[in-house]
């Protein structure tokens, strides 16, 4: 097998791979609005790491790494629509 080849499936298989195991909690969250056991900074800190994931596959040269830019735009928005779930449980519901 050539050696780009093995590169790419490499890519795609952690990129579903990272998909799959992110989108349950992501989804569980949006449909529950249950947050009690999820830390505001672990998805603070997840969806930091995804942009800048997101950054290098768009910049990096001399061609754009779509299986890295693609994974991570969708762990991003994931863990930003989580993260503005948690918060607003944590600052604003729970305000008397």
């Amino acid at each position: 097998m050539e050696q780009s080849l093995f590169y790419e499936i490499c890519g795609f298989v952690a990129s579903i791979s990272m998909i799959l195991g992110y989108l349950p909690q992501a989804v569980q969250t949006i449909r529950t609005r249950k947050t009690d056991d999820i830390a505001l900074p672990t998805f603070l800190m997840m969806g930091l790491g995804a942009i800048c994931f997101m950054l290098q596959g768009l910049l990096h040269q001399p061609e754009i790494i779509w299986s890295l830019f693609l994974t991570n735009l969708i762990t991003a928005s994931c863990s930003c629509i989580v993260f503005g779930i948690k918060a607003y449980n944590d600052f604003f519901k729970t305000r008397p």
